[in-house]
Parts: C-alpha cells; structure tokens; sequence
C-alpha cells in the first residue's frame, strides 16, 4: 500500500497549496492565484475544455507507441481533489473520485451507478479494505462509514466519542481501521491530536493513543503492514505503531520530506528523502539500504507494484528498483528525452506503466514499456486545468481524473 504526496525539490508546488487549503490551512492568496486559471477556462480560451471524445477507434485496444488513445468515454464529475493518489479508485466495476456528492461510474460504459451526498470529505482518502469503502463522514458529525463499492449501500459506521473532532481514516487492514482525529478542549479549541484503530467489525474503538504536542492531524499519510502501522507527517516525522496495541514502536525524523510519500514491502519501509531514497527497517528503524539519485536532484514520489518499486526523480530519470535490496532494475532517461513531465502516481496493467503527472502541457498520463521504461504515448484532455492528473485501473481500463474530468482509456 502507499500513500504519497509531494513536491518539487527547493520549492512549493501548486498542488501542495492545493493540499494544504484542502486539509484545513487557510490561505487568503489561494483564490486569487487561481482566478486567472478559472476564468480561462470560463472564456474558451487555450485552456477550455474540449467535447467528449468518440470511442476508440482502436477498439478498445491500447495504441501503438507514439499515439496517444482516444477515451473510451469522458464523464463531467463532482471531483473536489488535491492531487492526493487516494481519491481516485476503480473497484468492483466502478470508479470513485473524491467529492460532494460522491458518484460511482460503471467502469465500462461511464454511466452513473450510484451518488451519495456528504459521504465524503472533498480530499479526504477514499480507503479500501475487505470489500469495504471507508470514509471521513461528509456530514461533520464525528463519524466514519463503511460502504459497499458496487452499490453504495452503507455497510458500518463508528464514531471514536464526542471528545474527538471529525476522526479521518488514514489507513485501513482487514480487521481494523486508523484513524486521526483532534482532541477537544472543554472550550472547544484543540492543541492536539489522536490516533486511534476501530474495529471494523463492530465499530468499536480498540485503542487510541494521543500523539505529541506539535503534530498535526493533517498531512498524515499511512500504510499498514502486517503488525506495524507507519505514517508520515507534516513535521518529517517517520513513526511505526503497533497494531495490536497502538503503542509506538520507533519514531525518527526525516531529512527531507515530500509530505508523505512511502512504501512498504515487507519488513521494510522506503522513504524518499530528497537525494536518497532510503529503506528501513520496520521492527526497529534500522537503515537497510539508500540510493541515490544526482546532485542537486530529488525523487519524487514511489509506488510499488507487483513487487517492482517505480519513481521519477527531478531530473527526468524513471528509475524501476528491486524493494528488498535496492538494486538498481532500470533506469530510463526517455522523458528527458522527450521533454516530458515527472510522473508522480504509478499504475501498471500488463506490460504497462502508467504514470500520472502535475498540470502541465507536456504532462498527463504517460504510458511505458514496463521491462525498459520506455515512453510509449502521452495523454492529454488539452483543457488547461490546473489540478493535477490522478490515475487508477481495474486492469481492463485506465482511469484519468484532471479537474472534473473523468475519462477511461484502453489499458
């Protein structure tokens, strides 16, 4: 599982203003930062949206490298996202995008399945555990809800107790999900925060930890393997909690920080930091190995699939390296080559990689050669939208998600 976010190394991108707007910092420059953007887009100028394209022509079949697809359908959605990898997700024959209302589209033919208002907090994570969809409550009322993906019927919900504020899921295992919520003050304000494992059974709280003074309840990205639950946050903190107990098994800072990103494969945590991608050991902390990219140069964020750990890096390198040891797979300079955006999200059907990119004219979603990296074709709505591309795949189709865009391209 994994769960990243992050920027360009040496500076702040759009989209963690974005993010950070999302999660509850205010920023009074954010809307008139992006006026030009909207009214762009309003006016049918270089950024409007283009008509829904046609169906393939190829069939349904992928392209040959070079071409980029036509989409199979194009859908307008409720999308509120913040270029988070976890809100967007195709499951149980449809794909989700984090909004208000939430809809379901039927992953073959884009006709709405189902549509839930306030089921979700716009940019909050949409987390699938055991054929279970959970999700920060939309209502504000302190609870989280369970659901089925196929038919959006509401399956559990829990609450962690009136003196928490607005608990978040931030991951989820078979038997338990996580979440952080902040602790209240009898005046109502909060100086800190919670985090605590629901059963996802009976809803029942199975323990809850309060975190140090200092940490934030936002910001918070997680993923759980098998005893250990791990999560990074906006103070570089890298922690490890047992999840049985809830008790801390290490914590560490992190040199760098790209706001969350990280995988895990099995004993072993690798973080992005900056110049080094670094893998440590999840009983105790330890470092197992560290790459390294150029100077001067950072990576971006991993994914790990079919136990092949894909990332970009700032210098335009893909990098495909072995998780237990680091070794190096390949290394591909094809979108240096090709002038390209980074990828900064990582699907793969078959034998291709999809990565999704940062707004950009020269970005999108990118598809290569899984075995050399290879940049087969590059997709782009051309609408000028300045969201950040999110990718998703039920291994037939290939979800793209820019702004309200919904569209499925042949995998």
């Amino acid at each position: 599982m994994s769960k990243g976010l992050g920027t360009t190394v040496g500076r702040s991108s759009r989209r963690r203003i974005l993010r950070l707007a999302g999660g509850g910092i205010t920023m009074a420059a954010l809307g008139a930062g992006l006026t030009g953007c909207e009214d762009e887009l309003a006016t049918g100028g270089e950024g409007s949206t283009p008509s829904p394209r046609s169906t393939s022509p190829e069939d349904g079949k992928a392209p040959a490298d070079g071409k980029a697809p036509e989409p199979l359908w194009t859908k307008s959605t409720s999308a509120q996202t913040y270029g988070d990898n976890d809100e967007l997700v195709a499951v149980d024959g449809v794909v989700i995008a984090s909004g208000d209302p939430l809809v379901a589209f039927d992953g073959a033919t884009g006709e709405e399945r189902w549509s839930l208002p306030d089921g979700a907090v716009p940019g909050a994570p949409l987390l699938l555990g055991d054929g279970t969809l959970y999700l920060e409550s939309g209502k504000y009322d302190g609870s989280v809800a369970g659901y089925v993906p196929g038919s959006g019927k509401e399956a559990w919900r829990s609450r962690l107790g009136k003196e928490y504020r607005q608990p978040r899921p931030v991951a989820v295992d078979a038997e338990q999900v996580y979440v952080i919520a902040e602790i209240l003050e009898a005046d109502g304000s909060s100086h800190t925060n919670a985090i605590a494992a629901l059963n996802s059974g009976t809803g029942k709280v199975a323990w809850k930890e309060q975190r140090d003074l200092g940490t934030q309840q936002n910001g918070i990205h997680a993923a759980v393997q098998g005893r250990y639950l791990v999560y990074t946050d906006f103070k570089n903190n890298l922690t490890v909690r047992d999840t049985a107990t809830g008790k801390q098994v290490w914590t560490q800072k992190t040199t760098k920080t790209s706001y969350g990103p990280f995988v895990v494969h099995q004993d072993l945590v690798i973080v992005p930091q900056g110049q080094r991608l670094q893998a440590f050991a999840l009983s105790d902390g330890s470092e197992k190995w560290s790459v390294r990219t150029e100077e001067f140069t950072g990576f971006r964020e991993p994914s790990l699939l079919e136990d092949v750990l894909y990332i970009a890096d700032s210098a335009r390198t893909l990098w495909a390296v072995e998780p237990g040891t680091g070794q190096k797979i390949w290394q591909s300079t094809a979108l240096k080559d090709a002038s390209a955006q980074v990828p900064r999200q990582f699907v793969k059907v078959g034998g291709t990689l999809y990565g999704a990119t940062d707004l950009d004219k020269q970005g999108g979603i990118h598809a290569f050669d899984a075995k050399t990296g290879g940049l087969r074709w590059t997709f782009n709505d051309k609408s000028g939208d300045y969201h950040s591309w999110l990718v998703a795949t039920d291994g037939k189709r290939v979800y793209a998600l820019h702004g309200k865009k919904l569209h499925a391209l042949p995998a």
